[in-house]
């Protein structure tokens, strides 16, 4: 099981600016606790998301001296994608391509052709520079806007990013509107259909519906989780009234209690839940 940490996520939404230097000591005590990878930062507009304008300082002030965590860093374009393979510290590049149009032209300002040219150019990118391009199929459990959704179009999506040979892929909640009823469905069929592709689940959630979620996900064979601690976040582009991101504690929790063990520094992670604490309260 891995454990993707997302504070990228939970910060991009607020409206007073973190602090650079209060970023860089959070940061640095989630890349102590051990998660295989942090999702950190992105290089998208910083009018689009100005709480993030400081990624590129953040990087440079994050130790990675002593850590296995790998960085992924979003992005919204080919250009925001260059520059963040220029970085050889940065692993992953993370891309949202939205199984809904109206939220595709909402996040990136495309349209779901133009946002799959990009991704074919993002990958070939990624490919020359030794990272790995990680697809984001946002509204992949449905959308509030009334676009056609059903598995068959999840699928056909993954059918494409199969044949450009795409390794990793999220099927993502966005807005909170997965079940356990879309869930185990749609991973049951996709992962044994593309034997290639590694499958993440990126829930947004409520408190009471965690449980059943990961469950879902989990028991029809997923095995990467993002999560944030706290479960603070939500996608300012989706909507006005945020739907929280799955708290970390609840993943860990839930594997605990599916006798996975994570090998965690939890010394670190008490440390880092105090900084999250004073960031987000």
């Amino acid at each position: 099981m891995k454990l993707i940490e997302c504070p990228r996520d939970a910060m991009q939404g607020l409206t007073d600016f973190i602090p650079t230097a209060t970023k860089i000591d959070y940061l640095n005590a989630l890349l102590r606790v051990g998660f295989d990878t942090l999702d950190f930062g992105s290089f998208v507009s910083p009018k689009a998301i100005p709480q993030l304008r400081d990624t590129a300082e953040v990087l440079a002030g994050l130790d990675l001296s002593a850590t296995q965590t790998k960085l992924l860093a979003i992005v919204a374009n080919l250009r925001g994608a260059e520059t963040a393979a220029s970085y050889p510290e940065i692993k992953y590049l993370g891309f949202p391509l939205s199984v809904s149009e109206t939220f595709q032209r909402r996040n990136t300002n495309q349209s779901t052709p133009e946002a799959l040219a990009d991704v074919a150019a993002m990958h070939e990118l990624c490919e020359r520079n030794g990272k790995v391009l990680v697809v984001y199929l946002s509204m992949g459990f449905g959308n509030p806007y009334g676009d056609a959704w059903s598995p068959e179009i999840v699928t056909d999506f993954t059918q494409q990013l199969a044949a450009m040979g795409v390794r990793v892929v999220a099927l993502s909640d966005t807005v909170g509107a997965s079940t356990a009823a879309t869930i185990t469905p749609l991973f049951s069929a996709l992962i044994p259909a593309f034997p290639g592709i590694e499958f993440g689940a990126h829930l947004h959630t409520t408190p009471s519906t965690w449980h059943e979620k990961v469950a879902a996900a989990y028991q029809a064979g997923c095995r990467r989780f993002d999560g944030a601690l706290g479960g603070y976040g939500g996608c300012p582009m989706a909507a006005d009234e945020l739907t929280g991101n799955m708290a970390t504690e609840n993943l860990l929790d839930f594997a605990a209690q599916a006798g996975v063990e994570l090998g965690l520094n939890l010394e670190a992670l008490g440390e880092a839940s105090a900084l999250n604490h004073a960031i987000f309260r």
